[in-house]
């Protein structure tokens, strides 16, 4: 779930007009500068260049569905695995009750979504259990309010879900939104001979975070480490060469961080990283590639603020805490037609996927939509590695 951020108006510009300005900022020369940790390496240029990020030409891959009740309203910030050689998307849906459920779909080639059913394959409280929670309205008026709701327009349910294969259990992590006063982390798991079969046969839900605790956004990495759950918590606590992440031999809130080891980001101080100054939290979880983790992450432009956009960072494989390359500019920005339709500014890239030799981001735009961005996995991590501007590419230079 995205916080409410001020709308703001953007002037419209001229397609020459970012052209020349482009073109003008290419004659900038490369240097190459310290950021504020010494272990990561970043080249910068004088005048940043902001990435040319390609999506697939067929955006967005799923859209609301209107006769349908449940996900009427909006589909937006997915979660995804690759099982028998398929994408398995997991999905938030609104519907005109304003409650999160989360809905599937599944593709053989990561872009083309062949397969989406017409009900929601999770549910973590029946109706009546949810109507308990109403804190900003009531029985009487169960409904999906942009303005009294700006984050996404729900007042309950299960948001955001992110998604990692652990051996043969699929888990889902996904934030519990019961007003402003109740976000909470919680998961819930599922075998993959179940997922095959569409078997929905979820574990019942529990809570990974504390009860009074503000926590959103925890992602599992999804392999273990020494035997223990590697849960990432904060992309940033002031020491920009580190993410933070808690090893647990279970997934149960009293073991995992308490709100004074994981702070809520929104109490964190701002402060300029690479080309950011609001470091928000994990996008999608981990991406395991030989060179290391590869992790998307949110964060606000300082030059562009108000707007969530997508950075890069490449982690130790051994020791994931230790942060080795981070890109110098946002891989993913809401620049799109889709990224701006109710809220605009808004790219949240919670599930990725490696398929193929390339690399599936998929995220949801202006809280609304579902779209995909991608690039072969080799070039994009070259370029993140060199400080290069890593790209997403065009599903022509794609094979699929």
């Amino acid at each position: 779930m995205i916080m409410a951020e001020p709308k703001k108006s953007r002037p419209k510009t001229s397609g020459k007009k970012i052209i020349k300005k482009v073109a003008k900022k290419k004659k900038a020369k490369t240097v190459k500068r310290k950021t504020v940790s010494k272990k990561v390496k970043i080249i910068r240029k004088k005048k940043k260049i902001p990435a040319l990020v390609k999506r697939f030409k067929g955006n967005p891959i799923i859209d609301p569905a209107h006769n349908s009740p449940w996900e009427s309203e909006a589909v937006f910030n997915p979660g995804a695995v690759v099982h028998n050689g398929r994408v398995h998307l997991f999905y938030r849906a609104l519907g005109s009750d304003g409650v999160s459920r989360i809905g599937y779909a599944s593709s053989k080639d990561g872009i083309h979504f062949d397969e989406r059913l017409p009900y929601p394959v999770f549910i973590p409280e029946n109706r009546i259990t949810a109507m308990g929670h109403y804190p900003f309205t009531s029985p009487a008026r169960l409904v999906y309010d942009t303005a009294l709701f700006a984050s996404g327009g729900g007042w309950g349910g299960c948001e955001d879900p992110r998604a990692v294969k652990i051996g043969d259990r699929v888990y889902l992590t996904f934030n519990m939104f019961n007003g402003w006063n109740s976000m909470r982390v919680a998961f819930t798991s599922i075998d993959t001979e179940d997922l095959k079969n569409k078997i929905w046969n979820w574990e019942n839900f529990a809570y990974l975070s504390r009860p009074g605790d503000r926590q959103k956004n925890w992602v599992l990495f999804p392999e273990k480490f020494n035997g223990k759950f590697a849960l990432l918590h904060n992309i940033d606590m002031g020491d920009s060469s580190r993410v933070h992440i808690a090893f647990v031999d279970e997934l149960n809130m009293h073991k995992t961080p308490s709100q004074k080891e994981a702070p809520d980001i929104h109490t964190l101080p701002d402060h300029i990283v690479a080309w950011h100054n609001r470091t928000r939290s994990a996008s999608a979880p981990p991406l395991k590639t030989k060179d290391g983790w590869l992790l998307f992450y949110h964060a606000m432009d300082k030059d562009d603020p108000n707007r969530y956009k997508v950075g890069a960072l490449l982690l130790d494989l051994k020791n994931p805490e230790k942060i080795l390359y981070r890109s110098a500019y946002p891989v993913l920005s809401p620049d799109e037609w889709y990224e701006n339709d109710w809220k605009p500014g808004v790219v949240y890239a919670s599930g990725a996927v490696i398929k193929d030799g390339n690399i599936f981001l998929y995220y949801g735009g202006g809280d609304k939509h579902i779209a995909v961005a991608y690039a072969k996995l080799e070039e994009f991590i070259q370029k993140l590695k060199s400080g290069g501007n890593a790209v997403l590419l065009k599903k022509s230079n794609i094979r699929v």
